[in-house]
């Protein structure tokens, strides 16, 4: 093995010991520390092939974790993972995942635990802007807040 590519390789495992990382995350880093571009494909290569990155596995496990530990919602999920340099197809393989209902499901239990049932326009308003800024879509989030305002859903 090349020296070039032996340091790559060193490199792109130290980039992962601390946490998973997309392949596009450990190229970038691979880049900052100036590797070649030979020798990035190389290590790339090789950590693939270990099973030590794999974009569709950091895609699931990702949104698993927002899904249940922030309580994302699939928009803010899919706007990560796209920052982070997954594919398109990956990312909507992965938010096909979380049907509407779930995800309007899991914004009531947010809305529960978070605000108490919105009185006024303004409390509605301010509990519609939290579920949006957490990633569900707007309409969902219309539909969740009165549902916890106890208004009916038509």
């Amino acid at each position: 093995m090349d020296p070039q590519d032996q340091k790559a390789v060193e490199l792109a495992y130290r980039a992962i010991s601390t946490r998973e990382r997309t392949v596009a995350e450990v190229r970038g880093f691979l880049e900052r520390k100036e590797v070649e571009a030979a020798s990035i494909d190389y290590a790339l290569a090789e950590l693939a092939e270990a099973g030590a990155v794999d974009d569709a596995r950091f895609a699931r496990l990702f949104a698993e974790d927002k899904r249940l530990i922030e309580r994302w919602g699939n928009e803010r999920i899919a706007r990560e993972l796209n920052r982070r340099g997954i594919s398109a197809e990956l990312i909507e393989a992965t938010t096909a995942g979380q049907d509407r209902e779930g995800e309007l499901q899991t914004a009531l239990g947010l809305l529960v635990e978070k605000v108490a049932p919105p009185q006024s326009d303004r409390e509605r308003d301010k509990a519609w802007r939290m579920l949006v800024r957490k990633g569900y879509e707007p309409e969902l989030a219309y539909e969740a807040v009165r549902v916890r305002a106890g208004q009916s859903v038509e």
